[in-house]
């Protein structure tokens, strides 16, 4: 059997206020699934994300990922997270001044790319998203849905396995939302893993599996009876 890319067991997060925003996430994730996981505001699932990405760590439990534990993964921790991770969030995160082809760069920055291959990945990814024709457009001037396809291509430069998605839907129409995921199927049948957030059943019914959040707990798999 293929090592899992994500396994975690009994995930709890607990802020310094003393707010238990995760309990007890157990999941399993294997490489080429897109998965969905979903729950009300508050109810976790952003703190599940942030934690896989390794922008937030756990209080206690344990996280591998690839078959590895994110604790022994010391200094290439942040390596991993810029070159195997792609981040889409749902406020876009964009520098609004910056051109196009400036804010794809930005994981460039603090990766081992040379710079003479930066405006070849750049071109590359922004391609991919259907945006070649606003490369040079500051990103103030793009509507809402031009702009989480630009975050989509700027989590593609590193071409990374793993793609973690935070309602990216969140802040668009029907028609930008249902362009964002179209995207996002693509770039699963190309084989890249999904691991989407969101509270609308119909974005989570692009996923091939379902996992609900509710109160910090991993209650319900599609694939298995409520836990």
């Amino acid at each position: 059997m293929d090592t899992p890319l994500i396994d975690t067991e009994h995930l709890a997060k607990v802020y310094t206020d003393g707010t238990e925003a995760l309990s007890d996430a157990s999941i399993t994730i294997v490489r080429g699934e897109f998965v969905a996981i979903i729950g009300p505001s508050g109810s976790g699932k952003s703190t599940l994300l942030h934690i896989l990405g390794f922008l937030d760590p756990p209080t206690s439990g344990m996280y591998r990922y690839n078959g590895v534990l994110s604790t022994e993964l010391g200094a290439t921790l942040a390596r991993v997270r810029n070159e195997q991770i792609g981040f889409v969030f749902q406020q876009f995160n964009l520098l609004p001044q910056e051109s196009v082809r400036d804010n794809v760069y930005m994981p460039l920055y603090y990766s081992g790319v040379p710079r003479s291959a930066w405006t070849k990945r750049a071109e590359r990814a922004v391609a991919s998203v259907g945006l070649t024709h606003r490369l040079h457009a500051r990103a103030y001037t793009l509507s809402g849905g031009e702009k989480q396809r630009v975050a989509i291509a700027r989590a593609l430069i590193n071409d990374p396995a793993l793609i973690l998605a935070d309602e990216p839907t969140g802040n668009l129409d029907s028609v930008a939302g249902k362009a964002v995921m179209d995207i996002l199927a693509r770039l699963h049948a190309e084989g890249r893993t999904i691991v989407l957030i969101t509270h609308d059943l119909g974005i989570a019914a692009h996923a091939q599996r379902t996992i609900v959040v509710r109160d910090g707990r991993v209650v319900q798999d599609e694939s298995s009876r409520p836990l």
